[in-house]
């Protein structure tokens, strides 16, 4: 038996083998074309031939790749146009007609020939010879497939010509921003940007191949699509093999007879994976290359595909790899790509993607209501990622037009069909934050579940329906929210409204949750324009929103701090993106993540709210290294009351570990310790097994605060020893002991008072009620997603003042926001100091770049023969429970009260009574006020 089944493989092998890829009919039509604009659909008729109307260019590529369209004559400023996206050099919307001739090889005669088209916007239409194929296709996700095979001749030469129409076909959008069709991110460009070729078939083919692994048979369950254009019942021979492609060891070959029906028929095969099946993860991702190839007759077909032995499915509301838990890192791609204002369609500019998301320590990426091409799904497969893909659609108004309807639909069909088989594509949802009839997309998304099982589904990737939306539709396999009905899960609902405190977590909001539940797009804190990046936009898009910037601050005379506001605004960015990272870890019921978004989204009003570039570089705010310390598979994670203390109280906190790891780690060491900067004023360690998942109070760290006589910054940091893992938060500690003294300062809220005393000559620390004068609302957080997309909301991006100026030498602070400000950030009105004429900022607001003006909430000069500071922060409320506050005054007094202080004269003090002028109190903006 053994010889017999020896020599069966051999043969099976020989009959594979027989059939090599290489021999695949393939012309490839890509090169020099002619093109003619049409905008006014004039058509094949008229004249439109006329030579002095074409242009050449490079197909694939776009009409803005060749500088063809109108030119932008847009100028840098910040009104809403120049500051909405980044800007096309070259934009045309419209039908363009490309042609070239082709000739057809001599043995391609009775073959049947299909033309394909990857990736266009968005409807194609195709003439051979002037006479047109009666039907056109429009896709935004997949290939257009044309069958030419009754309009070419073997041996001839023939004139083809396509017509791409980039003009809106469906209403899937609100404002043109669903990222398969805007000009926000990519751009409504008008070519073909993928593989264009023609290939031959014989009569009899495999259409289509799809592969379903069931690891738990270790069995890979095949759909074939046969296509028989011979019009008889035909006899076949199959055979299938699959090859581990990284070690090249073959599975044992199949071989089998079959009948194939005239037209297209479905045939299903189990394929036996054998004993050793590797799985894939995102730890190990084992890719197997599958071959079917059919002989029937004189015909032969072949088809290849790539898969994974995996299974992505949940355990209530875990989500799980191969039946073990896994927590997805992810952040969203929205297709942006601002060289070429289209998706790379070549492997090499998704491991760019990939391959930094990876660095960062990121599994997972979203697809923001779009699909991306063959190139990313296989890049991912090597990488192991882990893919939410959407259909091309966010609208307000889902189920109102049955033809869009339709259209979603048919993209589905085509997203199984082409890239089903990607063990990469885990998730799929309808869409993004879709609204109208939700039963429309229950329907739709039950069709998929029964047609293809190999992913997890939901309805939308969030919705603000009402009576949706704060809990999963019944048919939903996993939940992507912001909120639910219990309460927020992303911090834009907390960061600004609670004190800072470490041990809290999302529990109470997800209690009952059934599946598996990801945070949606949390983040969004916006990052000032980093200026110098505007050299690198080179390709088709100018940075007009950049340069807007840019002017208006060297009017101002800014310019110089354009660097710093990036920087402090960026540093605030970094410890919110890491609370919200360790909070969701911490939750159990929580999934997952997805950030928005650790790059920049150049478009939506210029939300720059990245920590890398709209080119996925770094912008230098963290390392990936420091990043990856709370995003990676195992996080140390710190639970502690707060972020600053008096010396008379205990730092008392506790440690837990999210492992979603490959294993346990059993008996790991676990190393702490408490710095100053300097030395090492306590630390510890303890051994302990990590298991998978969620483990709680791993340690305990309670230590005295006594010995720490001054205000100190304090560092944390565990690493658990002999492995990469490793985290550290800061606190701020503040002598519990100390007297306000006011020494010759002389304290008062009234300017009125304040003129006075320093017509006199005093020292005047003017701290006047910030809930009564006019200025922007003080907020801890910064501007959310974009100034200009979201104009409602207070609108700055955080402190900015140089920790070496003697004011804040007993304030231990950096050069931008950290926790320890956010007492006195909430309890101020940012004052607007444009008017002013000499003195100079301590503390200093960066504004948002929509507006750029001169902001501060601390602010020194000298008035006449006196000398002012002027606070807009609360120096004066409960200092005995508000320690931060305290200690700002008693480092403000001693300053003031020191030889040090010899400010730059106001010149003009009396515009202090507008800057400060008398205000109707407010109350705080709600974090759901910008909506």
């Amino acid at each position: 038996m053994q010889i017999k089944s020896i020599i069966t493989s051999v043969l099976l092998l020989l009959f594979l083998c027989s059939w090599d890829s290489e021999d695949r009919r393939i012309m490839n039509i890509a090169g020099d074309w002619t093109v003619q604009l049409d905008s006014t659909d004039i058509g094949l008729q008229n004249g439109w031939q006329n030579k002095r109307f074409l242009q050449l260019m490079k197909l694939p590529g776009t009409t803005d790749d060749a500088g063809i369209g109108v030119p932008n004559k847009l100028k840098p400023s910040l009104e809403k146009l120049q500051m909405s996206h980044l800007t096309r050099k070259n934009s045309y919307l419209g039908a363009a007609w490309y042609t070239r001739e082709i000739t057809i090889p001599k043995d391609w005669k009775g073959k049947k020939l299909i033309l394909k088209l990857e990736r266009v916007i968005w409807k194609t239409n195709v003439w051979i010879d002037g006479k047109e194929l009666e039907t056109g296709q429009n896709s935004l996700i997949a290939p257009h497939y044309y069958d030419l095979s009754g309009y070419l001749t073997a041996g001839k030469t023939h004139r083809i010509t396509i017509r791409v129409d980039n003009r809106k076909q469906f209403d899937i959008s609100v404002d043109n921003m669903a990222h398969a069709y805007t000009n926000e991110t990519q751009i409504i460009w008008n070519g073909i940007i993928g593989k264009m070729e023609i290939e031959a078939f014989d009569a009899v083919r495999i259409a289509n191949l799809q592969v379903k692994p069931d690891i738990k048979a270790g069995k890979a369950k095949l759909t074939l699509v046969l296509n028989n254009n011979t019009k008889k019942l035909d006899k076949g021979v199959l055979g299938i093999t699959a090859v581990h492609k990284k070690s090249k060891v073959a599975v044992d070959a199949l071989q089998k007879d079959i009948q194939i029906k005239a037209g297209q028929s479905v045939l299903e095969v189990d394929y036996d994976m054998g004993k050793d099946v590797k799985l894939w993860s995102e730890f190990s991702p084992e890719l197997y290359e599958l071959k079917a190839e059919l002989k029937a007759g004189k015909n032969k077909s072949e088809t290849a595909v790539d898969f994974g032995m995996r299974s992505f499915s949940k355990n209530g509301s875990v989500l799980t790899i191969n039946d073990q838990p896994v927590f997805l890192r992810g952040t969203l791609e929205c297709d942006i790509f601002p060289l070429t204002g289209h998706t790379p369609m070549d492997k090499e500019g998704w491991r760019k993607v990939f391959g930094t998301a990876k660095n960062w320590g990121l599994n997972h990426l979203r697809f923001h209501s779009w699909c991306p091409p063959e190139a990313a799904f296989e890049v991912a497969d090597e990488m192991g990622f882990y893919l939410q893909v959407e259909l091309p659609v966010w609208t307000l108004k889902i189920g109102e037009d049955q033809k869009t309807t339709d259209f979603l639909y048919a993209e589905a069909q085509r997203m199984i069909d082409e890239y089903g088989n990607h063990p990469s594509f885990c998730m799929w949802s309808m869409g993004n934050e879709l609204q109208g009839d939700i039963t429309v997309l229950t329907k739709l998304m039950n069709s998929l579940k029964e047609k293809d099982s190999r992913h997890l589904y939901t309805t939308t990737s969030f919705t603000f329906e009402k009576e949706h939306g704060v809990w999963p539709e019944p048919e939903d396999d996993f939940f992507i929210t912001q909120w639910t009905k219990k309460g927020w899960v992303r911090g834009q609902g907390v960061f600004n409204s609670e004190s800072p405190t470490f041990n809290k977590d999302y529990v109470t909001s997800v209690e009952g949750m059934t599946v598996p539940l990801i945070t949606h797009e949390i983040g969004q804190y916006a990052v000032y324009p980093k200026i110098d990046e505007i050299a690198k936009y080179t390709g088709v898009l100018d940075p007009i929103n950049f340069k807007s910037v840019k002017e208006d601050l060297e009017r101002k005379g800014l310019i110089s701090k354009a660097s710093d506001y990036t920087k402090a605004s960026g540093k605030l960015a970094v410890i919110l993106y890491k609370e919200e990272i360790e909070r969701a870890l911490k939750t159990a019921g929580i999934s997952g993540f997805q950030l928005l978004d650790l790059h920049d989204f150049p478009g939506q009003g210029t939300a720059l709210v990245g920590l890398l570039d709209a080119f996925w570089d770094s912008k230098g705010l963290i390392s990936a290294e420091e990043f990856r310390e709370f995003s990676a598979p195992l996080v140390p994670l710190l639970r502690f009351a707060k972020a600053t203390y008096l010396n008379n109280e205990l730092f008392d906190a506790s440690l837990d570990v999210s492992n979603y790891g490959e294993s346990s780690l059993k008996d790991q060491q676990i190393e702490w310790s408490i710095n100053d900067g300097n030395a090492v004023l306590a630390s510890g360690s303890t051994k302990a097994t990590i298991a998978p998942g969620y483990n709680h109070k791993v340690l305990n760290i309670n230590e005295s605060l006594q010995k720490i006589i001054k205000a100190t910054k304090l560092t944390i940091k565990v690493n658990l020893k002999g492995t990469h893992y490793k985290n550290q938060w800061n606190v701020w500690i503040y002598p519990q002991k100390q007297t306000i003294d006011y020494g010759k300062v002389v304290y008062t809220r009234s300017l009125d008072e304040a003129y006075k005393l320093l017509n006199a000559g005093k020292k005047v620390l003017l701290n006047p009620d910030w809930k009564k004068i006019k200025g922007i609302e003080g907020k801890f957080v910064p501007v959310f997603w974009s100034p200009v997309h979201f104009p409602k909301q207070a609108g700055t991006m955080g402190v900015l003042c140089d920790p070496s100026h003697r004011a804040l030498a007993d304030f231990p602070t950096d050069m931008h926001t950290d926790w320890q400000w956010w007492d006195l950030n909430v309890n101020s009105t940012t004052l607007i100091m444009d008017a002013i004429v000499g003195g100079n900022p301590i503390v200093e607001m960066v504004d948002n770049f929509a507006n750029n003006r001169k902001l501060a909430s601390l602010y020194e000069g000298s008035v006449k023969s006196g000398k002012l500071i002027v606070a807009s922060f609360d120096l004066n409320t409960d200092l005995e429970k508000r320690p931060v506050a305290k200690q700002m005054l008693i480092s403000i007094l001693k300053y003031m009260n020191s030889a040090a202080f010899n400010p730059e004269e106001i010149k003009n003090p009396e515009v202090l009574k507008t800057i400060l002028a008398d205000q109707k109190e407010k109350g705080k903006e709600a974090a759901i006020s910008i909506y």
